[in-house]
């Protein structure tokens, strides 16, 4: 791998589990990756994944087990994980709105991080924004309306650039992507790991989720699995039907 800088999160997970009103959503999940690197946490539907970002993020409270982001304990210390961690494409959860463009995703994301909305971003001059698309891999000029592009117009592909663009725009040190693999083909599944790949080259840590780590062979430091355990397998809830009671 490439030399990069130190200046993304290190992320510990030690039997980290979490039970929802139905089973178990993922159980004993353990890994150790130091800043700036890319994880592929591999696991079927049904798994959890979703639901371990979550609480990766300091978003979703973990039944049991130890976690911690930058030396911060989870779940006590939530509050200052989601300030230095971001959701990148999560489905479900903040997906692109199809209706808005390029540049209402852009501007919304900068007034969300202390940036008056713009005409600059409608111009493409915003720094922070032109910065954020590049580092996305997102060229506005190959756009079908360039920056006034609505998200439902872009391929699966460019979403998930556009969803990387917009969590980067806060400057994360831990950013987390989910089913990164979807609906794409192998040559857009090879894009979407060079992407994060070089996401975290420039240093933030990267977690993303897959039903085949193979796919990210070459191009992630390390593998963790989410499983199904024995009373798991059949009463596992969906992320989103437990996130009610688990929020932390």
């Amino acid at each position: 791998m490439a030399d990069r800088n130190t200046t993304g999160a290190a992320v510990r997970a030690e039997a980290l589990s979490l039970r929802g009103g139905r089973g178990w959503v993922y159980r004993d999940v353990g890994f150790e990756a130091p800043p700036g690197a890319l994880v592929a946490l591999e696991g079927e539907a049904g798994t959890g994944r979703t639901s371990l970002l979550l609480t990766l993020t300091g978003r979703m409270r973990p039944t049991a087990g130890h976690a911690a982001v930058d030396g911060l304990e989870l779940p006590r210390h939530a509050a200052k994980v989601r300030r230095i961690a971001a959701l990148g494409p999560v489905p479900g959860v903040n997906e692109p709105d199809p209706a808005l463009s390029v540049a209402a995703h852009l501007r919304e994301q900068l007034h969300l991080h202390g940036r008056p909305f713009a005409p600059l971003v409608r111009r493409g001059t915003d720094r922070r924004a032109a910065e954020a698309l590049a580092a996305a891999g997102l060229d506005p000029a190959t756009l079908p309306d360039g920056l006034h592009t609505p998200a439902r117009e872009l391929g699966a592909l460019d979403r998930l650039r556009l969803s990387t663009a917009l969590a980067l725009i806060g400057g994360p040190r831990l950013l987390c992507a989910d089913d990164i693999d979807d609906r794409l083909d192998d040559t857009g599944r090879r894009a979407a790991w060079q992407l994060l790949r070089d996401v975290a080259d420039r240093g933030t840590t990267v977690l993303a989720t897959t039903t085949d780590a193979g796919r990210a062979a070459g191009l992630a430091d390390l593998t963790a699995r989410t499983t199904r355990t024995d009373d798991s397998a059949e009463t596992a809830a969906a992320p989103e039907e437990e996130a009610a009671d688990a929020r932390a």
